[in-house]
């Protein structure tokens, strides 16, 4: 089937071209929000349908429904920013979806504040606190949120003041392209007051005074980023994890025997895009993985109770594995086998009976074999000494790519 995307202009219908008039009007099918379906005017014989909730796991099944006849969906602006269209087109393919924009309210924004579209950076917001501008706070920075409801902008401000960017300026744009356009600019500190428009998108230009405060997605928070009850993988050795595993925008990381969530949390900063599934069998350590990474900025990640290596099979298939507790032989070869590939895996070991495991691993399957040990200046008495770490022995590997011929895979040879 092939989709039309078009997309709508804050003022509605009388702001369309004739062209997607014509094609809003042809279609036997319209697909779109209440909002949007409730901006065209009804037309005789047409059937009209709201998205499905939630909306991916069910569009496919929805629109096969309409197979064979023509199907128009309709969005706000560009439906190619944060929009539908997107969505549509990972599903279908570029082939089958045909995308009519409009002026986007990124574009509207950035004509509003002067702000040359090099200069700023875009987020949408999807969570109640807006945790998703965490990461992307950086002194001199300038963002763009596309905010979820009329409370995104004191949200926003309250992030700001939480994370030592209190003298940010924030700049609420509503009902941007209508005759009831609005703007409210204020500081992050003040908050923002007042009822706001639904629609509405928040600028910050980001600005503190304090020097620790900078959200840059680099690996290797600080220890105490994060809360935990000391199952966490430790700053350095953590950075070392993550730069074999190479986050990448739609790749998906599975984090197992995850402890405070700390390796899934900034794979997920790192990269926008970059998804994760954290895996944990104790269920308090999962509920503060759940806190871990709202308060970090990745209220997406995914949390899951258990870590049996039977439990891992319905789970989507990884690009990246990291398993930083509780490995053994079932457990890796459950993830050989699930592995993408090209797929990257990291295991740590902290036991001599792990360290075993990894080395007959290393030796049968290949793959990198590291031992870090770390020392931290401390006070010893009157005077200072070096405080030695556990040492982390560090296996990566990285999977056969695909279309390599009969060259058996990693996974192949593991089930040998």
């Amino acid at each position: 089937m092939v989709v039309d995307v078009v997309g709508l202009p804050a003022v509605g219908w009388s702001g369309l071209g004739e062209a997607e008039r014509a094609l809003v009007t042809a279609a036997e099918v319209l697909l779109g929000a209440p909002r949007h379906l409730g901006l065209v005017p009804e037309v005789d014989g047409q059937e009209r349908h709201a998205w499905p909730s939630p909306l991916r796991p069910q569009l496919p099944a929805f629109l096969e429904a309409y197979a064979g006849r023509r199907v128009v969906a309709l969005a706000s602006g560009d439906p190619l920013v944060a929009g539908i269209g997107s969505t549509l087109v990972d599903l279908l393919g570029p082939d089958a979806v045909r995308v009519h924009p409009a002026v986007s309210s990124v574009a509207l924004a950035g004509a509003r504040m002067g702000w040359d579209a090099a200069t700023f950076e875009v987020v949408r917001i999807a969570s109640e606190g807006a945790q998703e501008v965490w990461p992307l706070l950086a002194p001199g920075r300038r963002l763009v949120a596309l905010s979820r409801d009329a409370r995104t902008p004191a949200a926003v401000a309250q992030v700001l003041v939480d994370a030592g960017f209190g003298l940010s300026v924030v700049t609420v744009l509503a009902d941007l392209g209508t005759p009831a356009e609005t703007r409210q600019e204020v500081l992050a500190a003040t908050g923002v007051e007042g009822d706001v428009p639904a629609l509405n998108v928040v600028c910050v230009a980001c600005a503190t005074d304090q020097p620790e405060a900078d959200g840059s997605p680099v690996p290797g928070l600080p220890d105490d980023a994060y809360e935990h009850d000391g199952q966490l993988s430790k700053r350095v050795v953590r950075a070392a994890a993550l730069a074999h595993l190479r986050p990448a925008s739609g790749d998906l990381l599975w984090d197992l025997g995850a402890g405070a969530g700390s390796v899934g949390i900034e794979w997920c900063r790192a990269v926008a895009g970059a998804r994760a599934i954290a895996v944990e069998r104790d269920g308090e350590r999962a509920a503060r993985i759940t806190r871990n990474a709202r308060h970090l900025g990745v209220p997406g990640l995914q949390v899951i109770s258990g870590v049996n290596a039977d439990a891992l099979t319905w789970l989507p298939a990884p690009d990246a594995v990291f398993v930083g507790g509780g490995a053994d032989t079932g457990l890796l070869h459950t993830v050989l086998a699930m592995l993408r590939p090209g797929g990257r895996l990291v295991v740590h070991a902290v036991t001599v009976e792990t360290e075993a495991l990894l080395l007959d691993l290393q030796a049968t399957l290949g793959g990198e074999l590291t031992r870090l040990s770390v020392e931290t200046l401390g006070p010893l008495g009157r005077f200072r000494g070096w405080v030695p770490a556990r040492p982390v022995v560090q296996w990566s590997l990285v999977t056969a790519a695909a279309g390599r011929g009969d060259e058996p895979s990693q996974e192949e040879e593991t089930a040998r």
